[in-house]
């Protein structure tokens, strides 16, 4: 392996300068938009019209962050969104994984539902609530609803695609050495698009996080929606900043975490890095 030796005389390693660099960067871009939120709430706290919101400067935030954190509130609020976001995701990776195989597989199965499929996607979740209210008789219900339809295309149309990508060649190997159609799925065919399922389900996830605070205005009494609904009623703003950045944390963490998911069943490495 290539290395490059410092000044005081240790080696440094291509790859472990690529990650050294990239945490060099990371770490100007969080300084960049925590001096742009500085700015920001500087600005709002020196506007005649606006210095009412003036909590939502870093400082008030980042106190209120520590508050929930130290008393552990935010546990209690985030537990009841993580559910739901998790119960809509397994749902959407429940039906959108084998139907994505059944049209990736099937021509005729593809050409009859696309339209259907892509004029579903297209439509709002949230176009969804009075329907959800209607149909489930607990909020939670609704809300897991909404987050399932919003999950399901990414999913489905990722795993159709990397089932469309399978070499048949392997598949024709498979049926020459007597492999029935259950080795065919779980040997074949599910470990071929890993890769896909996953990065699906990651699209998904973000989609997911997107729709669950405004799900959660839908009448529940705990999550993160419901806790910014509740600062806001309250005038509460610096504990409404604190909710979004816990908002932004966990997105971020569950999105690192399908990163490392993809990067493990990836076997085609990319040469770049």
């Amino acid at each position: 392996m290539t290395s490059i030796p410092d000044t005081q005389g240790f080696k440094l390693t291509l790859p472990k300068l690529g990650r050294l660099r990239g945490h060099a960067f990371g770490l100007l871009g969080i300084a960049m938009l925590l001096g742009l939120w500085w700015l920001g709430g500087w600005a709002v706290a020196n506007n005649d019209d606006l210095f009412a919101f003036a909590d939502f400067a870093p400082a008030p935030t980042l106190a209120a962050l520590w508050d929930i954190l130290r008393t552990g509130e935010v546990f209690s609020m985030s537990g009841p969104s993580l559910y739901r976001v998790g119960a809509g995701l397994g749902i959407a990776a429940a039906l959108g994984v084998p139907v994505g195989i059944a049209i990736g597989r099937i021509p005729w199965l593809r050409e009859l539902t696309n339209v259907p499929f892509q004029f579903l996607r297209m439509i709002s979740p949230l176009s969804w609530m009075p329907i959800a209210v209607m149909v489930y008789d607990t909020w939670d219900g609704a809300i897991v609803f909404l987050i399932g339809v919003a999950a399901i295309w990414p999913i489905l149309f990722s795993t159709a695609a990397g089932v469309r990508r399978i070499d048949p060649s392997w598949l024709k190997v498979a049926r020459n050495l007597g492999a029935n159609p259950f080795h065919m799925l779980f040997v074949v065919i599910l470990p071929a698009i890993a890769v896909d399922v996953l990065t699906g389900i990651r699209l998904a996830l973000g989609v997911a996080w997107v729709v669950l605070v405004p799900a959660e205005y839908l009448g529940v009494t705990s999550g993160l929606g419901y806790a910014i609904n509740d600062a806001r009623d309250t005038l509460d703003y610096a504990r409404l900043g604190a909710v979004v950045v816990v908002i932004g944390l966990i997105g971020f963490t569950l999105d690192w975490l399908c990163m490392q998911a993809i990067k493990k069943f990836n076997w085609v490495r990319d040469t770049a890095h």
